[in-house]
């Protein structure tokens, strides 16, 4: 088999863990190997030509993070491999690390900017027919209100979500489910949507497995569709912030934990495997103290003319 055929059996086995993103990601990061091995067939690849390779992409000004997700796909992609080719050998990847990158905090909106957001704007563009109005209503209601990531909305159905009991089904990755609970915000727009989706592609019994989210053809929602939807709604509402779908999903943690202190539930409905992951916004929740430590104690106000 050669690389490219290689690649393309990777590609169908990646359709299968349902995250769209993923997959892209993957796959640009496998064919930045292909062009590094210059033909050679990836199972004569030593220890040295992953380095080189990996040198390479660095050289040109790949993050480390990025380099990070490249090293993990190219891993994915040769224990793919060996379990039908054994003479491909993952152990090339033993001890090859990528360039260490600086922690990052997750970036969220405050509280005020995130219900902002979310609120359904006094004048609506006159130019969107009640159609997108609704729907990108509702999108941004569950965004917000379930935490849930771009890939997981735009991925859910019609019979995923239960009004009645407030609560929808989401798919995270590796095609984990969990159950999100809807707020009543979310419930509310998600009734205003789906009378104009239905009015417009009607779901039957048969086909409740069809798309929730419908781009204005009938299709399922693209996740590029959100993001500009998003982006277009922050500057409606005169946040002058970088917006996007994964800033909502940190705001939802952030303003959950600052309100009950309960990092297992926050875990739970992150639907994160380790609480490693959920931890990360324990630093948010310890810079919000800070900022009202500042602001209130007497003995932490700064004096004018002082450094502090």
């Amino acid at each position: 088999m050669d690389n490219h055929a290689a690649l393309a059996a990777f590609a169908e086995s990646l359709k299968a863990r349902g995250s769209v993103q993923t997959e892209e990601r993957y796959l640009r990061a496998c064919e930045s190997l292909i062009l590094a091995a210059d033909a050679t067939p990836l199972a004569q690849l030593t220890q040295h030509d992953i380095q080189r390779a990996l040198a390479k992409l660095h050289g040109k000004g790949w993050s480390p993070r990025t380099l990070a997700v490249t090293l993990s796909a190219w891993r994915a992609w040769f224990r793919y491999l060996y379990k039908t080719s054994p003479e491909v050998n993952p152990a090339v990847f033993s001890g090859i690390k990528a360039p260490k990158a600086p922690k990052r905090l997750p970036n969220a909106l405050s509280e005020t900017e995130a219900v902002r957001l979310v609120t359904a704007p006094e004048q609506n563009d006159s130019s969107a027919s009640t159609f997108v109005t609704a729907r990108d209503q509702a999108m941004f209601e569950v965004l917000y209100g379930c935490g849930i990531r771009i890939g997981e909305l735009v991925g859910v159905d019609v019979g995923d979500i239960d009004l009645a009991n407030a609560e929808m089904r989401v798919f995270g990755k590796g095609r984990k489910e969990r159950i999100v609970p809807l707020g009543a915000p979310a419930c509310t727009a998600l009734r205003a949507w789906l009378g104009e989706r239905n009015a417009q592609v009607p779901v039957t019994a048969d086909d409740a497995g069809a798309a929730l989210f419908l781009g204005v053809r009938g299709e399922r929602v693209s996740a590029q569709v959100v993001r500009r939807a998003l982006k277009e709604r922050a500057l409606q509402q005169g946040i002058s912030s970088n917006v996007y779908p994964h800033r909502l999903r940190h705001s939802f943690a952030s303003h959950v934990l600052q309100s009950s202190g309960d990092l297992r539930a926050v875990q739970e409905l992150m639907g994160h495997a380790s609480i490693a992951s959920t931890q990360v916004y324990t630093h948010l929740d310890f810079q919000h103290l800070a900022k009202v430590y500042d602001q209130a104690h007497p003995r932490a106000r700064k004096k004018p003319g002082s450094n502090r």
